[in-house]
């Protein structure tokens, strides 16, 4: 299966504080090697489990063609992957290479994958273009709708194979596939045109992938029929209009991705139907409206990125009702309300960004219930009142940025705080915030004066009383030395 959701966490993301105490550096390597043994390979969120690249995964194909019980393919379907192999690719000459594809042994190619039928055949499960070690694809490959006429046909995946010749995406009428569960084209920038709406003729389609391509137009509202869709992804192309309300009839959705289109209007209230979601990422869209109140019911909601639209508005009142959420990416919309304190009840949350999105009032105390955070962004907003004190008690947290804001006081983290984070701590912008001065003097840059100095928000730092210029060290040694020299001269001329 293509979506198998945990997070990797986002592994899109880990990030190493900077950091001025060379202690920390064995707890670090401790973090990350407990992180790493506890997450699966196979728990990577949302991933195509294609093979390229991946020996392991063609030793499993080589052993499933190793099992079948004949090598005998129907002539039609034969001929129908000759003229699919000839469209795509000319790395063989493939009716002389292969003449039995599904041959087990050292005349079977990387990229097919077959399996027996109940009919004394083996048929073609499983095709993979794009990329060494499978079939690459030659600049003039188009996109062949023969595929669709592989009557048994299970998977199939285009990564980068489209890149030179502009095509579309075709599905002619009375070519119904009743097998095809996963069809995923990732990466190919020559494909163009709009999302057929004769994909809803695939009914079995449990992994519906059209990302990074150069589809345009608006979301068919046909694709919703697919009611048995697990994972759904049109992220990164140039789709137009509204996201249609027929979304809701997926009930069965788990991941949602529609990011970086150009998609407008507002949410769509049948968004709380999909009660098995965990990912939406509806990100850099220029969506607009107020997020509705009917994401409350998202009980399995892990992952929601909504960053970077022109939402605006009140969260919504039930938004701490989403219990599983570990990462709420909202940062660039307009919403210019308070920063609710309903969000420090998201017990699991590690990431929190609402950054440049005209937030008004204090930071909630509550949000030091979050101790599981680990990144908090709240840059370029307009809160006020000083940082709370309980924020300190963050464990987890390594990156903090609560810059260009209206925060006063005296930062109230402690020493060991301030070296943990280094670097990755930027409280810059806040005129009304300084250090207090016991603490100045071990703290990194983090763009915040020294209490009382002049000039609250200035930079400059007093140095450490161990911390004397090296030159002014060197200085007084030499004094020294030539004091004691003297002495002993004046001693030895008085003994005399």
């Amino acid at each position: 299966m293509e979506f198998i959701f945990s997070l990797r966490i986002f592994a899109v993301t880990i990030r190493t504080p900077y950091t001025m105490c060379c202690s920390f550096l064995p707890s670090l390597t401790l973090f990350l090697f407990f992180l790493l043994i506890s997450v699966p390979c196979s728990a990577l969120p949302f991933s195509t489990p294609t093979s390229h690249g991946n020996g392991k995964k063609q030793q499993h194909n080589n052993n499933n063609s190793s099992n079948l019980h004949s090598t005998n393919m129907d002539p039609f379907e034969v001929e129908t992957l000759f003229k699919i192999m000839e469209t795509l690719s000319s790395d063989s000459n493939w009716r002389v290479s292969y003449p039995s594809p599904c041959k087990p042994g050292s005349s079977s190619w990387i990229g097919l994958e077959c399996k027996p039928g109940n009919d004394n055949h083996v048929h073609v499960s499983r095709l993979d273009f794009g990329t060494k070690p499978n079939p690459t694809c030659k600049k003039t490959a188009t996109f062949p709708s023969q595929i669709f006429d592989l009557p048994y046909l299970e998977s199939v995946f285009f990564f980068r194979c489209f890149t030179q010749t502009k095509t579309t995406i075709t599905i002619t009428p009375g070519r119904i596939s009743t097998t095809l569960t996963q069809l995923s084209f990732r990466s190919n920038q020559a494909i163009i045109g709009p999302i057929p709406p004769q994909i809803s003729s695939l009914k079995s389609l449990q992994v519906l992938t059209l990302s990074q391509n150069r589809l345009h137009g608006q979301i068919p509202a046909e694709i919703f029929s697919l009611s048995s869709l697990v994972h759904l992804d049109l992220s990164y192309n140039l789709l137009t209009g509204t996201i249609p309300n027929q979304l809701g009839s997926l009930v069965k959705l788990e991941g949602l991705d529609l990011s970086y289109n150009l998609l407008t209007g507002p949410i769509p209230n049948t968004i709380g139907q999909l009660g098995l979601l965990q990912k939406l990422d509806l990100s850099s869209n220029s969506i607009t409206g107020r997020i509705p109140d009917t994401i409350e019911n998202l009980h399995f909601l892990v992952f929601m990125a909504l960053g970077n639209n022109k939402l605006k508005g009140n969260f919504p009142k039930g938004i701490d009702r989403l219990q599983n959420l570990q990462y709420l990416i909202m940062e660039d919309n307009p919403m210019f309300v308070q920063l609710p304190f309903e969000l420090g009840r998201l017990a699991k949350l590690q990431e929190l960004r609402l950054a440049n999105s005209g937030l008004s009032g204090a930071i909630p105390p509550s949000f030091s219930r979050l101790l599981n955070l680990s990144t908090l962004s709240l840059q370029n907003n307009r809160l006020t009142g000083p940082i709370p004190v309980t924020l300190s008690n963050l464990t987890h947290i390594y990156h903090m940025n609560l810059s260009k804001n209206l925060l006063v006081g005296v930062v109230p983290f402690n020493l060991n705080f301030l070296q943990r984070l280094g670097r990755n701590l930027d409280l810059s912008g806040n005129s009304g915030l300084c250090l207090d001065k016991s603490d100045a003097y071990a703290s990194v840059k983090i763009g915040v004066g020294v209490c009382g100095s002049k000039g609250i928000g200035s930079l400059d730092q007093p140095l450490k009383r161990s911390e004397a210029p090296v030159g002014s060290c060197r200085l007084f040694n030499v004094l020294a030395f030539l004091g004691v020299w003297g002495m002993y001269q004046m001693l030895f001329y008085l003994s005399i």
